[in-house]
C-alpha cells in the first residue's frame, strides 16, 4: 500500500462529501469549509455517506494528488468526534484505511523514569 511520510500532517473532514467533486472542488472545500491551506505540506481525507470510500488530497512540490479508495463490502470507520475537521497522525491514517477504529485504540500512557533499576 501507499505510505506517506511520518511528518506529514493529516486532515480529516469529517461531515460525508458529495463524492462528484473533484480535485478543484475539494480544494475549494479544504481553503473555504475547513479554512486550511491545500498547498501546506499535509493530506486531506473526505468520505461519502456510506463510508465505503475515502478521497485523499495531497499537494506535492508541483501538483496535487488526488486518491481514491473504495470498498467493495465493507465500510471505513469514521471518526465521530464533534470537530468539523480532525488532526491526525500518519499512522493513524493508515489504521483508519485498513479498517481499524481508531477512536478504540489506546496506547500505553508515555512515562518518564529517573533509574533504570
Amino acid at each position: 500500500m501507499f505510505r506517506f511520510d511520518a511528518d506529514l500532517r493529516v486532515w480529516l473532514h469529517r461531515e460525508a462529501i458529495d463524492f462528484r467533486l473533484g480535485m478543484n472542488g475539494l480544494i475549494t472545500l479544504v481553503e473555504q469549509s475547513m479554512q486550511l491551506d491545500p498547498f501546506a505540506r499535509a493530506v486531506f481525507a473526505f468520505t461519502n455517506r456510506r463510508h465505503n470510500r475515502v478521497k485523499l488530497l495531497l499537494y506535492e512540490r508541483n501538483g496535487f494528488w488526488l486518491m481514491v479508495r473504495r470498498l467493495e463490502q465493507d465500510r471505513f470507520v469514521w471518526p465521530v468526534r464533534q470537530q468539523a475537521i480532525v488532526e491526525l497522525g500518519t499512522e493513524q491514517l493508515h489504521w483508519l484505511l485498513e479498517g481499524i477504529d481508531i477512536e478504540a485504540v489506546r496506547r500505553h500512557p508515555m512515562r518518564q523514569y529517573r533509574h533504570a533499576s
